[in-house]
């Protein structure tokens, strides 16, 4: 009997730390707003996200998309592949696209330490401004989850969430299903997050593929719409 009550109590206590080290910051970020630029406040035009890049298959093909288009999109990288693929980060800042910091691996702040976020950030960011002379500003964290010591990040960083996710990690469904999401949910203010690499925890190797297929056909349509594609700092400062 006093053996599971303080099991119980264990498990009472893990979980009063969890829900303060991670739960209810990542909650008072995403409700508040804090940093965070959910929607762009009055500009005209809808921010066009990467994450999880670059990736020496897909990145370039939707760099090619994006050109064709003449659209200007935010990358969020992961400073391990950036320094794997160095010609990549180059590519996107010498064609206009905004780089910004997606973990040095893609681990959630969750399970990391202040210190471990901390360097996870700094080695990404050197690598970024070594290779391309600027140094990054945004930051959006693996799955939009932080811990409370992230705050303090703030000073430095902006947090960069999204509006509007649609599941292009999968290849459930394939084209057609993304492309039917993005059409009936897409709208002006939107922070749109998609991907292109598709070997991070829970994403399926090939999603990129239709993610990439679907969204040349979003492109044309949203140009018939009368839609903008912008950089995160351009709609959300």
């Amino acid at each position: 009997m006093i053996l599971s009550f303080s099991w119980l109590r264990f498990g009472e206590m893990a979980a009063v730390l969890v829900s303060i080290y991670t739960l209810l910051p990542t909650l008072v970020v995403r409700l508040c707003k804090i940093g965070v630029p959910a929607k762009s406040r009055g500009a005209e035009g809808i921010a066009l996200t990467f994450d999880d890049g670059p990736d020496p298959e897909h990145t370039p093909q939707l760099l090619d998309l994006l050109r064709r288009h003449q659209i200007k999109a935010t990358f969020f990288v992961l400073g391990s592949k950036a320094r794997q693929h160095p010609e990549l980060i180059r590519r996107m800042h010498r064609e206009g696209h905004l780089i910004g910091i997606h973990n040095y691996e893609h681990w959630t702040n969750a399970l990391l330490t202040p210190r471990r976020v901390r360097l996870q950030l700094q080695k990404t960011a050197q690598v970024i401004e070594q290779l391309t002379g600027a140094a990054p500003v945004h930051y959006r964290p693996p799955w939009g989850v932080i811990n409370v010591f992230d705050l303090l990040l703030l000073k430095r960083f902006r947090f960069v969430l999204w509006s509007l996710m649609v599941g292009d990690w999968r290849c459930r469904g394939g084209k057609e299903k993304l492309r039917a999401k993005l059409l009936a949910r897409l709208k002006n203010g939107d922070v749109l997050v998609l991907h292109d690499s598709g070997q991070t925890l829970g994403a399926e190797r090939d999603a990129p593929v239709y993610m990439l297929e679907a969204l040349e056909d979003v492109l044309e349509e949203s140009r018939q719409r009368g839609y903008t594609f912008l950089r995160v700092d351009e709609t959300c400062g």
